[in-house]
């Protein structure tokens, strides 16, 4: 078998044969172990529930009224049938005129209209991940690297490395200032490479954050800039959570950052889409917006292997042609996501479990470090595993987002109802009851067999009706 499988490998490239998907990181396991096993409510009640999927499903019913007051904006309508014959044959791969003025002007509503985007700037793509790969290939040569924030988006690892061959390299951040990223990190992580012998062609940079739901600050980004000038090298920004922001500060683009200060625009890439800010995942509707117009001509080449489909871009132009629509759907998601975020997070507070304080994005940054037996990645993975088979919820470990520190975890808040939050959230308050109770029941038998040896010498030791030290729920209140 194994002689088999080695001359199969033989036939097939080495792109084929090769790790490069990752497949095989926690993050991607965790989606197995829910697929093997998913939660339903009558059909399924113990079933592991989905948060590793940040998807948003919270506004679909604006959506849906939206639909059935036009169904003209789809070709498989009767209203909309009279457009079927022009949709349906080849298109021009810059994309429809009326889905780029459509898709530059919901960029500039999402940003507060305090920029203006040139539709003629947008090359589209298969979705964000698509969006990465074709910027990649337009910017860098296998063997380049980009530097990239830690704790970043597991994805990323597939998305610019796979197929390009390009290396990512990470610039260590930490939770002792929120995970900021400073010129210190950007610095060290830029002169490691250099002393490998690794040519840095780019910074990407998530704003909003995955996985950490927050924004960069406005001084952050201008050092960002200025970093990337004085290295000569590119910024990607991904911004595909721009629209997702539900509370303060708001969001800066770097959009807004190069109209303030001096910088050459060409090294400036934005990539964008509408699966987390629409919440159409299943559109595959990605953007490239580049300040550099090389970047442009050449991108709209290499899009001919990835385009959006002219049906989808018919009904996208339609939606967010709609002015009244854009700007009620950007209110109401805003408000939504804020209510579903305030009501997990004083789940989990109760559980005494906190978090990294947010205001975007999809999900938390969970913080269990007082769950693990040790600070180390195995530890990590050790409660990750209890939590996925045990407690049967899908969060992502932080080591799959190249998190420096153990014991933090992405938990997804907007992919499920009200119903099955509730009964995550009470999933995670057994969980967390039952480790503070057998912390306690360890502390008291330490404490017999100190008495029984006549070696209890701490004067400070605590009552055992006191709650614990390692008590999460002790230091979630500190």
């Amino acid at each position: 078998m194994d002689c088999m499988s080695n001359q199969q490998q033989q036939l097939l490239s080495k792109i084929a044969t090769n790790n490069g998907h990752g497949e095989n990181s926690p993050y991607f396991d965790g989606w197995k172990a829910y697929d093997s096993d998913p939660y339903h409510h009558i059909q399924n009640p113990t079933g592991v529930i989905q948060m590793g999927l940040a998807e948003n499903q919270l506004s679909f019913d604006i959506i849906e009224d939206w639909l059935l007051k036009n169904p003209k904006a789809s070709i498989c309508t009767v209203e909309g049938m009279s457009e079927f014959r022009d949709t349906a044959i080849y298109q021009d791969y810059h994309g429809l005129p009326q889905f780029r003025n459509a898709v530059a002007n919901f960029m500039g509503k999402v940003r507060g209209d305090r920029v203006v985007y040139d539709p003629n700037r947008i090359v589209m793509s298969g979705g964000a991940t698509g969006a990465h790969e074709l910027v990649t290939f337009c910017l860098a040569d296998a063997g380049d690297a980009f530097l990239v924030p830690t704790p970043y988006y597991p994805g990323f690892d597939r998305d610019l490395t796979w197929r390009t061959g390009v290396k990512l390299l990470p610039v260590v951040c930490e939770s002792s200032n929120d995970f900021k990223i400073t010129r210190k990190a950007l610095e060290a992580a830029y002169e490691k490479a250099q002393k490998e012998k690794t040519r840095v062609k780019g910074l990407l940079i998530t704003n909003p954050s995955n996985p950490l739901g927050t924004v960069i600050d406005l001084e952050t980004l201008k050092s960002i800039v200025t970093f990337v000038n004085e290295k000569n090298i590119h910024l990607i920004s991904d911004e595909i959570y721009s629209g997702t922001v539900f509370g303060s500060p708001g969001f800066i683009s770097v959009s807004e950052i190069i109209e303030e200060m001096e910088c050459n625009r060409d090294l400036i890439h934005i990539v964008y889409s509408l699966s987390k800010d629409m919440g159409f995942p299943g559109f595959r509707v990605g953007i490239v917006y580049s300040y550099n117009d090389d970047v442009v001509n050449i991108g709209r080449k290499m899009s001919s292997f990835g385009l959006v489909s002219t049906q989808t871009q018919h009904l996208i132009a339609s939606m967010l042609s709609d002015d009244e629509f854009v700007e009620n759907f950007i209110s109401k998601n805003s408000e939504k996501l804020s209510k579903r975020y305030k009501s997990f997070s004083s789940g989990l507070y109760k559980a005494g479990i906190r978090c990294l304080e947010s205001n975007a994005g999809l999900f938390f940054w969970m913080d269990l470090r007082r769950l693990l037996k040790e600070p180390t990645p195995e530890a990590e993975m050790a409660l990750w595993q209890l939590i996925i088979h045990k407690v049967k919820l899908n969060v992502s470990p932080g080591l799959s987002f190249h998190c420096s520190e153990p014991g933090w975890f992405r938990v997804c808040f907007a992919n499920m109802d009200d119903d099955t939050m509730e009964v995550a959230l009470e999933r995670i308050r057994s969980f967390v009851r039952k480790d503070v109770s057998a912390k306690r029941q360890r502390w008291q038998d330490n404490l017999k067999l100190r008495l029984s040896c006549g070696r209890l010498e701490e004067p400070h030791m605590m009552s055992p009706h006191s709650p614990i030290p390692q008590s999460p729920l002790v230091r979630a209140r500190t």
